[in-house]
């Protein structure tokens, strides 16, 4: 059984899809044993309160400065010791330390094709103006394993969405989410609970 942890930031639509999948058998093998969020009002705990799974939250606000809180969050995420850490909507760096500790086992999903519209300053509605502004006809997501850098670990998997000319940040978000993060989000996590990935030179690789 594979034990994730679920890290999230905001609302947690990425997380109910997870939990979604799992009620549905979409996602075998697996379950969430913790979900820890940076934001105390992220509605992604009380998500995980109503399913009876472990809400957490470590708020950089609570210690002296962000190496403190990058010992806290790493040695909370070894405390756990999950198989799989899911960054779902994370607006956190994750700390080179707990990468280290965890290598090859956190994956996260990000609302674009990478290598298009990703790296430092690109989260959130960011991605989405930033695709209108260029005038793409298609855009996406991608669940990727995360390694030292900002979005450049092995991708996993990808899909892609089309671009409609009425588009607005909001609606593009929504779209996105909706027809691509929703579900290469679960069809990742039941791939590697099924032993199905590896990570092989750099790539990542679907058995």
């Amino acid at each position: 059984m594979l034990r994730l942890l679920v890290c999230v930031s905001g609302g947690g639509t990425n997380l109910q899809a997870i939990f979604d999948a799992l009620d549905a058998g979409q996602i075998r093998n697996a379950r969430v044993e913790a979900v820890l969020s940076n934001n105390p009002g992220a509605y992604a705990l009380e998500r995980a309160r109503q399913r009876g799974v472990e809400a957490i939250c470590l708020s950089p606000k609570a210690f002296a400065d962000r190496a403190a809180y990058n010992r806290a969050l790493t040695e909370k995420a070894k405390e756990l010791a999950p198989d799989l850490i899911v960054l779902a909507g994370f607006l956190v760096a994750v700390p080179e330390e707990m990468i280290q500790a965890f290598p090859d086992r956190i994956i996260n999903i990000h609302p674009s094709l990478i290598p298009s519209f990703c790296g430092v300053g690109y989260y959130g509605l960011r991605v989405h103006e930033a695709a209108l502004k260029r005038g793409v006809r298609v855009t996406g997501a991608t669940v990727h394993f995360v390694d030292g850098g900002m979005d450049t670990g092995p991708i996993l998997l990808q899909k892609a969405v089309e671009v409609r000319p009425d588009d607005t940040p909001g609606s593009l978000q929504r779209r996105v989410m909706e027809e691509a993060e929703w579900k290469l989000l679960p069809k990742a996590i039941d791939l590697i609970a099924r032993g199905c990935v590896r990570v092989e030179e750099g790539k990542a690789v679907i058995r």
